[in-house]
């Protein structure tokens, strides 16, 4: 059995909300999952994932960035890859506050959410981290091909960021793309996991676009994350 509950936090003022799955194991190891720029923590993927981490002992939490989704904001007004970062340093510190929860943290990164997680998975301490079609600077991404997938023009100014500097400091890390992804060029995944300390995976998906559309793809992708997750932490015998 999961228990799933809603839980309400605040950054920076915005008052955020997301979703805990709990697995009925004392103090799990706790996942927290970043959305890509335009979705929410509604993705499929994610709730899948959620679920494959509870079966698996270990608790999920989701969540929507401010301007997304149920939380506060206007999207075009609070969005930067800092606001995103401060979004789930808070989320990571509401959720160390449960008394249900666990010490040991990883963290879930789509797209935008990918860079994210890297910028402060080594502040953080996780223990573990894993990356779907992460960019890792703004400039690389195909802007004609986004426009033409959401209808959302991006704002070079507002989102501009180059996280190059930040990826040796990353370690324990999954990174997944597919070699067929329009948005964010593979090569990102391949300078993101050479450039990353170890322990590391890479995981290239054959056939695979950006929003991994390919249901086997995804099932895949939720069985090779939740084993990442499984080998990082440590469990209660």
């Amino acid at each position: 059995m999961t228990n799933v509950k809603s839980i309400t936090f605040r950054a920076d003022g915005f008052r955020l909300r997301g979703i805990l799955h709990l697995p009925e194991v004392d103090h799990p190891p706790l996942v927290i999952g970043s959305h890509g720029l335009l979705s929410t923590c509604r993705s499929p993927k994610q709730i899948a994932l959620a679920e494959s981490c509870n079966a698996a002992g270990i608790a999920y939490f989701r969540f929507d960035h401010r301007g997304c989704g149920d939380s506060d904001g206007v999207f075009h007004k609070v969005t930067s890859l800092k606001a995103r970062c401060d979004d789930l340093r808070a989320a990571v510190a509401r959720l160390q506050d449960t008394e249900s929860i666990g010490r040991q943290i990883g963290l879930f990164g789509s797209s935008y959410g990918g860079a994210v997680s890297i910028s402060i998975a080594d502040a953080l301490s996780v223990d573990a981290l894993v990356t779907v079609a992460a960019p890792a600077r703004s400039r690389t991404i195909n802007a004609a091909a986004h426009h033409r997938q959401t209808g959302t023009i991006l704002d070079e100014r507002m989102l501009s960021f180059d996280i190059s500097d930040r990826l040796s400091r990353v370690g324990r890390i999954f990174v997944i793309h597919g070699d067929a992804d329009e948005v964010v060029p593979v090569s990102d995944a391949g300078e993101i996991h050479e450039n990353a300390q170890a322990p590391k995976r890479l995981w290239i998906q054959p056939g695979g676009d950006h929003r991994m559309s390919d249901p086997d793809l995804q099932r895949e992708f939720v069985k090779r994350a939740t084993d990442w997750f499984k080998e990082r932490f440590t469990f209660r015998k």
